[in-house]
């Protein structure tokens, strides 16, 4: 019950530090939220499904992914605490995701029902500077620099540009995960490492 109650806390402090909102405004969006503990390897949102929530991470790490038609893994983004992870794009759409998202590690979190979210964004002016603020820094402005790295920098300065931006999170990931994200092979990625060690 502690877990709980301090993951909501936390949700409150996250959503304060993009736009602070009231009482009232909070007292509504905790009414469509919902607390969940998950285990490594639990698909949240699946491929192919129309999901109804995006969710914050209180504990934990996640990953979002997509699969090419042979099975193979590409690793998008990876999620961990105070960040909120979801298939944005089948969500805005009300389609099949080609996100999905599970976890890497135990995870504790808070679902959060989209349609509702949706509405109150709608009428109330706090959330709605919340989610501008929030899209603006973590969705566009990332999304931009993460595409330009793919396009021209090479594989060993992706990864040292990773490690030096997510020092910590670097550490909790299994490397083939880190490659995945990278968009180069385990081996490869071992390659650079041996390299940069010597």
């Amino acid at each position: 019950m502690l877990t709980k109650t301090l993951a909501f806390q936390k949700l409150r402090q996250t959503i304060n530090a993009y736009y602070p909102i009231s009482e009232e405004t909070w007292q509504t969006f905790v009414t469509f939220c919902q607390f969940q503990q998950v285990n490594a390897g639990h698909v949240l949102y699946p491929l192919g499904e129309i999901p109804t929530s995006f969710a914050f991470i209180y504990q934990g790490l996640m990953r979002g992914f997509s699969a090419n038609e042979k099975g193979q893994e590409y690793n998008k983004i990876f999620f961990s605490e105070d960040m909120f992870p979801g298939s944005m794009t089948a969500l805005l759409t009300h389609s099949p995701a080609k996100l999905a998202i599970d976890a890497i590690e135990n995870t504790t979190l808070i679902r959060i029902d989209f349609a509702k979210f949706r509405e109150f964004l709608i009428i109330n002016h706090e959330i709605k500077l919340f989610h501008i603020n929030y899209l603006e820094k973590n969705w566009l402005l990332a999304k931009d620099e993460r595409e330009i790295e793919i396009v021209q920098q090479d594989a060993a300065t992706r990864y040292q540009k990773f490690i030096t931006q997510f020092p910590i999170l670097s550490q909790r990931l299994p490397q083939y995960h880190i490659a995945s994200h990278l968009g180069i092979t385990p081996t490869q990625l071992s390659r650079i490492r041996k390299i940069k060690t010597q």
